[in-house]
């Protein structure tokens, strides 16, 4: 790929009237938590609510009349979807979302929404482009690429011009990477711009095809990641190209660290972000020993998480803070037991969220029962609190903090 600062530029001047120049903010608490000026650059308030945007618009603008004509078709499931449906209809340009069968429904409902047409074909992403390649050479429609064309990925790099004119004294850019069309169109422009910055990219552990590619290693494939939007099994060869020449550092995270991360940027800045935001911040946690007094910016990438991912997120972070718990109890099988433990929880400050009481299934004695509560709580000190009290009333109970 040859991708040069002067096509950001270009891509800048094209889209500039038609993107929105997001923010980047201070997230104060989170600063304060980690011992380094973090502050957060946030593409979740695009206009399809991530980063993708940019370069499906650069990507539209830089057709002939012809090329418009005939109309576009992109294989996504996510972001680019939105990014190319939203701006070809704006500009009237027909569109052909290709996604395989099992995309969640409120995806294809967005998609649409915003004026494409949305064909299933296949099972998996593989499929859904096997089946794309197929309907360009019928139908010849011009492809936008996610990733794979130096027009989009000049069109992201407009992220870094921003940044750094926001807050030109930034030591490190942190970037999620899937495709890895972000972290190489920040690279460039960060580079040209403020060579001495650091670009260090973020990787879902579950699928790290560029950190393999860069370090020789065999890639990670497995199961099914929170940060599906960067969850790119083959990655373009011309960004990883970009990437060794430019990023200066690719670690990966766990699952469990992308959903905190997620619960954090929620809790702590109120900032609602996809799987793949949270890959960056997770990145800025692990590494905070070494980032000490230094100023960061993250690409907060996107916006777009499932409601219903979203609120199991947020209970199980809930449970990770200890401001819910769960206390099991075997009790004597007589009155008023409930109503002690009841009593006893609410005069601690506490709240009985759930109770589940069951004596037939043969885990206890035949005189006794299981008590399940689930409670709120300030805190897991305060769960302890509670439970030492109880404990101390003579019942035997454990908790997940046991």
């Amino acid at each position: 790929m040859s991708l040069t600062y002067d096509d950001v530029l270009s891509a800048r001047a094209a889209i500039e009237d038609a993107t929105l120049l997001t923010p980047t903010v201070p997230a104060t608490r989170l600063s304060l938590q980690l011992g380094i000026d973090l502050h957060l650059k946030l593409e979740n308030l695009q206009h399809t609510n991530a980063f993708k945007a940019r370069g499906a618009l650069a990507k539209l603008l830089s057709l002939t009349d012809e090329e418009r004509a005939t109309g576009v078709i992109a294989c996504s499931a996510g972001n680019h979807a939105q990014g190319v449906a939203y701006h070809a209809t704006r500009l009237g340009v027909t569109s052909v979302i290709v996604m395989p069968h099992g995309t969640p429904f409120n995806k294809i409902k967005r998609t649409q929404d915003f004026g494409a047409t949305v064909e299933l074909r296949g099972t998996n992403f593989e499929e859904a482009m096997e089946a794309t390649r197929e309907m360009i050479a019928r139908d010849g429609l011009v492809l936008i690429h996610p990733f794979d064309d130096p027009v989009v990925v000049a069109g992201q790099g407009t992220v870094a011009c921003e940044m750094l004119e926001q807050e030109p004294d930034l030591d490190v850019i942190v970037v999620p990477i899937g495709g890895g069309g972000l972290i190489a169109g920040i690279a460039t422009a960060a580079k040209a711009i403020k060579p001495e910055v650091q670009v260090i990219g973020a990787q879902a552990e579950l699928f790290d095809a560029v950190k393999s590619a860069i370090d020789g290693t065999a890639p990670h494939f497995k199961g099914a990641s929170l940060a599906e939007g960067i969850a790119v099994k083959a990655p373009s060869p011309a960004n990883i190209e970009v990437i060794r020449d430019k990023v200066d550092r690719i670690e990966s995270v766990t699952e469990d660290q992308i959903e905190a991360a997620v619960f954090d940027l929620l809790s702590h800045e109120k900032i609602v972000a996809e799987g793949a935001a949270g890959a960056g911040l997770a990145m800025v946690q692990k590494l905070a020993p070494e980032l000490q007094g230094k100023k960061v910016g993250l690409v907060v990438c996107g916006g777009n998480i499932d409601s219903r991912i979203l609120s199991t997120l947020i209970l199980r972070g809930l449970v990770r803070d200890g401001r819910i718990a769960r206390l099991t109890f075997e009790i004597d099988d007589t009155p008023g037991q409930l109503a002690v433990i009841s009593r006893m929880i609410g005069e601690a400050g506490a709240n009985v969220v759930e109770v589940i009481h069951q004596r037939m299934f043969q885990s206890v004695a035949l005189k006794q029962a299981e008590l399940e509560v689930v409670i709120e709580a300030r805190d897991k000190l305060h769960v302890q609190e509670i439970v030492a009290a109880l404990r101390e009333q003579g019942f035997n109970l454990t908790t997940d903090l046991d």
